[in-house]
């Protein structure tokens, strides 16, 4: 009985090893498949941030404070946690919130946190407070205004990592590198602070 016992352990360890060791190979698969797509966005002039983000940061004070001490600069490590991170936020912001089309304009942007109803701007900043709150550094999560292919406006966050600077869009569940979200971009927020906005290098990916 003891033997069995034994062999049975043995059997129980080796498949949580193997376990463990394939979803660390499906993380390492994703980092090598993104590594040759890795193109860092270049920021360009600082130029106004968009009107509504004004309006959020005098709704939402404490989610436009800049990170007052860098110990650690630059993108985040993408280690397995980390990346399930961003696949948990990105899928159940898109399916808690209700889309619902703006009709008003510039007048109509509200930039909400977390409402039941609400359109890209609703979910980008959602997903951005949802991270703060697991931990992510603001320095990382960067709002994004961007022209789609069928020259609408709107609003992603990228989340700047080792493995690249990566795209959370309410219109797709995937995750990809900004270089192939395939929008034209306009401003985004920079990382040494929140309220600094600028135009990109290269406009289009």
């Amino acid at each position: 009985m003891r033997t069995i016992s034994k062999w049975l352990v043995a059997i129980a360890a080796t498949a949580v090893v193997a376990g463990s060791q394939s979803a660390d190979a499906g993380f390492i698969g994703m980092s090598r498949a993104l590594g040759p797509m890795v193109k860092r966005i270049a920021f360009s002039s600082y130029t106004l941030p968009p009107m509504a983000y004004t309006q959020f940061c005098m709704r939402y004070a404490d989610q436009c404070k800049p990170q007052q001490t860098l110990f650690r600069g630059g993108p985040v490590h993408l280690t397995t946690e980390r990346y399930d991170d961003l696949k948990a936020v990105n899928a159940t912001v898109n399916a808690s919130i209700v889309p619902e089309r703006n009709t008003e304009g510039l007048a109509g942007e509200k930039w909400l946190i977390g409402p039941s109803r609400g359109d890209c701007n609703d979910y980008a900043v959602t997903k951005r407070s949802e991270l703060l709150a697991r931990g992510w550094p603001i320095r990382s999560l960067l709002l994004s205004e961007v022209v789609t292919a069928w020259g609408e406006h709107h609003l992603v966050l990228v989340v700047r990592t080792s493995a690249g600077d990566l795209v959370l869009d309410n219109m797709t569940a995937q995750i990809r590198p900004w270089s192939r979200a395939g929008y034209q971009w306009v401003r985004i927020q920079t990382p040494k602070n929140p309220n600094y906005w600028a135009s990109l290098g290269s406009r289009n990916a």
